[in-house]
């Protein structure tokens, strides 16, 4: 199938932005220099810098199926290790997104070999409360609930990856953060945890007690409606 209408998007799209700004290329042809890290799911629809309003060159991106992170895989211990080591970044953001594929997939029955080994860990913590899932009514609340938590388990994962750890002990500014995508409205929802420190990390509840005390994320909107109400 020939992809020539690709090609000559792209024309388009770097004309367009030629004239709109004669110097972006030139700019974006420099040293990346992103205070963030993105690790996102591969899912066509949650693009980190259209989600967030950015420019090229101020995200660097990891993204899988689910979001997750595997203290086995390669890809991702690489590139955490180069956004920190090298990029020097502030900030890594997990973020999910509610009704997500691979969530739908890990509390189903198919199971196939390769995409089912990778979702193993959200499959294995659903049938550990199942009941508590099972308990929602409505099947699309279920598989957002997990998207939560799974979330939630991530960003612990992340905290106990040693590349994290020693950027924490010798100092290094470093920031963990739980988010998720409404695919449906666009926004994104800030649900945590935040972690900062090796303290903040070992004190956190467990997945298992966050499983059966679900926290409500917070859009932007909200949290500027709420300081709004709040003030003085």
């Amino acid at each position: 199938m020939c992809l020539d209408h690709l090609f000559d998007r792209n024309v388009a799209w770097a004309q367009a932005k030629t004239r709109d700004d004669p110097g972006y290329f030139i700019r974006m042809a420099g040293i990346q220099n992103p205070k963030l890290l993105w690790i996102g799911c591969s899912d066509s629809r949650v693009t980190a810098n259209d989600v967030l309003g950015l420019d090229p060159g101020e995200v660097f991106v990891q993204r899988n199926i689910a979001n997750m992170v595997h203290t086995s895989d390669m890809n991702l211990l690489a590139v955490l290790e180069y956004a920190i080591d090298v990029l020097h970044i502030e900030h890594v953001i997990v973020c999910g997104h509610y009704g997500c594929g691979g969530i739908q997939r890990a509390l189903g029955d198919e199971r196939t070999a390769l995409v089912d080994h990778w979702l193993q860990p959200i499959t294995m913590l659903y049938r550990k409360h199942r009941k508590l899932f099972d308990a929602i009514p409505d099947p699309a609340a279920r598989i957002d609930r997990m998207c939560e938590l799974n979330v939630e388990m991530q960003v612990r994962r992340i905290a106990a990856i040693p590349t994290v750890e020693k950027a924490w002990l010798r100092g290094q500014p470093l920031h963990l953060h739980g988010w998720l995508y409404g695919v449906t409205d666009g926004l994104l929802r800030d649900l945590g945890p935040h972690l900062s420190s090796i303290k903040e990390r070992d004190e956190l509840p467990s997945i298992d007690d966050r499983a059966r005390q679900p926290v409500e994320p917070v859009s932007g909107m909200r949290q500027h409606a709420m300081a709004a109400f709040n003030a003085p």
